[in-house]
């Protein structure tokens, strides 16, 4: 079981003793989402899983989160943010603009990227460094501007 994951069923336990029945919710959807995949994929996960799988869930409760505020349910809304908050504190901390601009020229010097045509190959090499500490739509955006000469 990777470290990460421990910590969470640990704070799963914390929350069930201590009664916080919002984080507990948040915790016990996350453990799911995470033993899905462990289940569908036939496989353990690793720390880089772990966080693949908080991410796409941050990014879901985002979406949701836009949707119900245009709908003027804030309560709704709340709660989703609130399972952010819970999610996040399992991410690792977020890189810098600097950070994601020195892993950029990186990733193009590595890849051997001469253009465009190049950023799948680019993308590559940054999703291993930058996954869960940056938004890759943002990194793909200065890649792509870096390839055509912006």
């Amino acid at each position: 079981m990777s470290d990460l994951k421990s910590r969470i069923t640990e704070d799963m336990k914390n929350a069930l003793r201590a009664r916080e029945t919002a984080r507990l919710g948040a915790l016990r959807l996350l453990l799911a989402a995470l033993k899905q995949r462990e289940v569908d994929e036939r496989i353990t996960l690793t720390d880089a899983d772990v966080i693949g799988v908080i991410d796409k869930m941050l990014k879901q409760r985002r979406d949701s989160i836009s949707q119900y505020e245009a709908a003027a349910r804030q309560d709704l809304a709340d709660v989703e943010k609130f399972e952010v908050d819970v999610l996040t504190a399992y991410m690792p901390q977020g890189a810098t603009e600097a950070e994601i601009a020195q892993a950029v020229v990186e990733a193009i010097a590595t890849s051997g990227a001469s253009g465009p045509q190049d950023m799948g190959k680019v993308m590559a090499v940054l999703k291993s460094k930058l996954a869960g500490r940056a938004d890759m739509a943002k990194v793909s955006g200065l890649v792509k501007a870096k390839l055509t000469g912006g």
